[in-house]
């Protein structure tokens, strides 16, 4: 079902507060701090509902407060250490996520909405030591938030019990549901009781993937947040730009761009991890401080990258698609599509990290010669009014008008505008992270063995030498013509004797 948040004569209707939608004290005080007072339309429509116990499937743009959306009815229901006395030990909530990005910023929005109710949470994500987690839930957790893989892991090592868990939320569903997820997600369901509530949300929801989702629930309404005939589902705050880019200027255009007025923090997104790399060491030599999150770098690296993208540290910050679900970092202004998304959903998700609550922001999306095809299907589904990208140059006069840029801007940032600490001034946290020091030690013990080996192997060798001289030196008589003749070869042909004398020998006289 549909709702829009007008009257039948198009005036806007102001939005509901959480008061007014039932939300308990304590929370509301903690939205309040935060200064969130009404809810957003996709609150307003799911509450109700989800306040009531009812299963749904949540749909909304990307950046209008879906999390809120769940988090709000599950804080609702679970009961806190600080309740009447009663400690629950086992977690009562399960939050399924894709990345540890998003399992990080959904964990840090329920504890903040939770806070005065003592309300414990625990993220669950691979790349960290299981130690702490498993610590963690022996002390007892009230929420958990996680991804797939360390979900099964702790479920197999029987130290997560989701035996009393009564609100199961499956965040980006549309993700989750994949093919490639399904398997897992069957999993974890399966170790979850029947009675429970169950919802869904994410930005995009195909009709294959709702009639999935609807295995796992109960009667669960469709909501949409959006009208029914908008198909492009991109927040209409944020403006956007594509272009056709050569692949041996697109640095200087991103240069220029990253120096345009009032922009504040940037994330660019690159189809592989080496890109993502590139960029980061291009931007770095022309004065930028920059950052960068892909699948190569530790967990400990890429949690460094966001602390100091979101204090400052950097306002540059390259990623992988792994990040395009899940950051929602303030004064994010701009967001830069490196090269052609591989489809409409990448785009909205990637876009959808800047514009996020009501704010303003810019998309840049540069397309090669090669992907002007892909580029045309996703401006088709999407419905965009950029079906020919402009050809575009770091000289082309729309690029400085358009943004705001300074027409003395160059491909470097000046001197003078070098003012961020940069990556090295946030430190590391040691995570712990999980095979480093194990295979630090395996391969330690393994050159010991191998040092071992060739020691003993020398030893062996040099004592057989030594034995076989000392045998040949032994059983050597003196004058025999014949003597060594033993340990020459035997494929060698032996000389013929001829009275004592060898053949080629002439007779004495």
């Amino acid at each position: 079902m549909s709702q829009d948040n007008t009257n039948e004569d198009n005036t806007p209707v102001e939005a509901p507060t959480f008061a007014e939608l039932g939300v308990r004290d304590e929370t509301l005080r903690a939205l309040a701090e935060d200064g969130i007072e009404r809810a957003f339309p996709i609150q307003a429509q799911t509450l109700p509902l989800a306040l009531g116990g009812a299963d749904l499937i949540g749909q909304a743009k990307t950046g209008t407060g879906k999390t809120l959306g769940f988090a709000v009815p599950i804080l609702q229901g679970i009961t806190a250490p600080g309740d009447d006395g009663v400690t629950q030990l086992l977690p009562q909530a399960l939050i399924v996520v894709p990345t540890r990005e998003l399992a990080i910023q959904v964990a840090k929005d329920i504890e903040q909405a939770g806070k005065h109710r003592q309300v414990r949470v625990l993220t669950i994500y691979g790349g960290r030591a299981y130690e702490p987690q498993i610590e963690a839930l022996k002390q007892g957790i009230e929420v958990v938030v996680g991804t797939p893989g360390r979900l099964i892991d702790l479920v197999q090592q029987r130290h997560l019990n989701l035996s009393e868990v009564r609100y199961l939320v499956l965040d980006e569903a549309d993700e989750m549901l994949d093919m490639g997820f399904l398997p897992d997600v069957e999993r974890i369901v399966a170790k979850v009781p029947t009675q429970r509530q169950t919802m869904l949300f994410s930005a995009t929801m195909p009709g294959q993937i709702v009639a999935l989702a609807r295995r796992y629930m109960e009667k669960p309404t469709h909501i949409r947040a959006v009208d029914i005939n908008d198909e492009a589902a991109t927040v209409d705050a944020i403006e956007q730009h594509v272009w056709r880019a050569h692949p041996m200027d697109k640095m200087e255009v991103v240069a220029r761009v990253l120096q345009a007025n009032n922009r504040q923090l940037t994330i660019i997104f690159s189809r592989t991890k080496r890109r993502a790399q590139r960029i980061v060491d291009d931007l770095t030599e022309r004065g930028f401080a920059v950052g960068s999150i892909h699948g190569d770098l530790s967990q400990g690296a890429r949690e460094q990258a966001l602390r100091a993208f979101r204090s400052g540290k950097i306002d540059v910050l390259a990623a992988t698609d792994v990040a395009a679900r899940g950051i929602d970092i303030d004064n994010v202004s701009h967001v830069i599509n490196y090269e052609c998304p591989d489809d409409e959903k990448t785009y909205v998700h990637r876009i959808g990290r800047t514009g996020r609550a009501g704010s303003s922001g810019v998309a840049v999306t540069l397309v090669d010669w090669e992907d002007l095809a892909r580029w045309a299907m996703i401006d088709r589904a999407l419905r965009l009014p950029f079906d020919k990208p402009l050809e575009t140059y770091s000289t082309s006069d729309h690029i400085y008008n358009g943004l705001g840029i300074p027409r003395e801007a160059t491909g470097s940032l000046p001197k003078s505008e070098r003012t961020r600490a940069g990556l090295d001034a946030e430190k590391i946290e040691d995570l712990g992270e999980t095979g480093q020091g194990s295979k630090k030690s395996k391969n330690r013990s393994g050159n010991n063995r191998k040092r071992d080996r060739n020691r003993s192997g020398n030893k062996n060798r040099n004592s057989s030498q030594q034995g076989s001289s000392k045998k040949t030196t032994n059983g050597t008589s003196s004058g025999n013509s014949g003597s060594g003749s033993s340990d020459r070869p035997k494929r060698k042909r032996r000389r013929r004797r001829y009275n004592g004398q060898t053949k080629d020998s002439k007779p004495q006289d």
